[in-house]
């Protein structure tokens, strides 16, 4: 008999008969800290389950905090220490692949811009500050894909993005121009970049000035500066583009993934940050959207 199988025959014998637990555990041949150990499993039993199957929905790509959250949502009283033990032993971890950055637009000139913004990455409101960079996604087929999203720091929606093959100009400004579309009249956000050369050239300085935005740069060659939007890239890759064999897909079906990734991470993604809403919900939450 397995030492589970001991320890259902000794809780069954403890409620049939008078007979103490050491003579119990003596006469099967279970310790007492197995026996005990193996209760406390068997009473997880269905929390296992319930941990398993939400992190594996969850592609994998969520940790101990998002899954006690869905887990209390279903009902069950649990503490999220339980919960992250339970997903140790159970081996639901979540894998974080750590790469160094192959893309930067950084060539080394000094932009007029001051750095506005100094690492507080707080707002009070939707459209107040915003961040923007572009990130590189390179495909087993050497073809290489870029992103320019544009993100407020009051709840970390992505106000626009655009997914393109060249990390150009275009690309850029094209997200900029999107994300001043949904601006209110009167509305004057702190725009927050780094030093790239995309955002020193006249056309995005001209749809900055265009639209009333306030500049803002990191200093030259520091990436911390603009560790918000390099942490929204960091779960992106993790949970969107890592870990998955993205072999014999195309191009142009990768950029369709992603679009609908980023729309999934306005609309659904819960965010512990957020009271476990997605940005959207948050927003609908406040009276700030429909």
């Amino acid at each position: 008999m397995s030492n589970m199988e001991k320890t259902v025959l000794i809780d069954k014998l403890r409620l049939e008969t008078d007979r103490p637990l050491r003579e119990l555990t003596g006469s099967l041949r279970i310790s007492k800290s197995s026996y005990e150990y193996c209760r406390a499993k068997d009473r997880h039993a269905q929390l296992r389950a319930d941990i398993r199957r939400i992190f594996d929905g969850a592609g994998g790509r969520r940790g101990y905090r998002y899954v006690h959250n869905e887990l209390r949502e279903e009902g069950a009283v649990v503490s999220e220490k339980v919960v992250r033990r339970l997903m140790a032993e159970e081996g639901c971890r979540v894998a974080y692949l750590k790469r160094r950055r192959r893309y930067s637009s950084y060539r080394g000139e000094i932009s007029d811009a001051p750095n506005l913004v100094e690492r507080d990455f707080r707002a009070g409101g939707p459209n107040e500050l915003w961040l923007t960079d572009i990130t590189e996604f390179k495909l087993p087929s050497e073809e290489k894909a870029y992103l320019s999203p544009v993100i407020d720091c009051f709840d970390g929606l992505v106000v626009s993005w655009r997914i393109g093959r060249r990390p150009n100009a275009a690309l850029a400004n094209g997200s900029l121009e999107d994300a001043c579309r949904t601006l209110a009249p009167g509305q004057r956000p702190v725009c927050h970049s780094d030093r790239g050369c995309h955002y020193r050239w006249p056309g995005w300085i001209g749809i900055c000035e265009g639209n009333g935005l306030v500049r803002s740069t990191s200093r030259k060659g520091c990436s911390p500066d603009n560790s918000a939007c390099e942490g929204f890239f960091g779960r992106l890759k993790n949970e969107f583009f890592y870990h998955r064999d993205w072999s014999g897909v195309t191009m142009e079906s990768f950029m369709e993934l992603l679009d609908e990734y980023i729309r999934f991470y306005n609309e659904r993604r819960k965010k512990q940050s957020l009271g476990w809403m997605s940005p959207m919900q948050y927003r609908i939450s406040k009276g700030l959207a429909a």
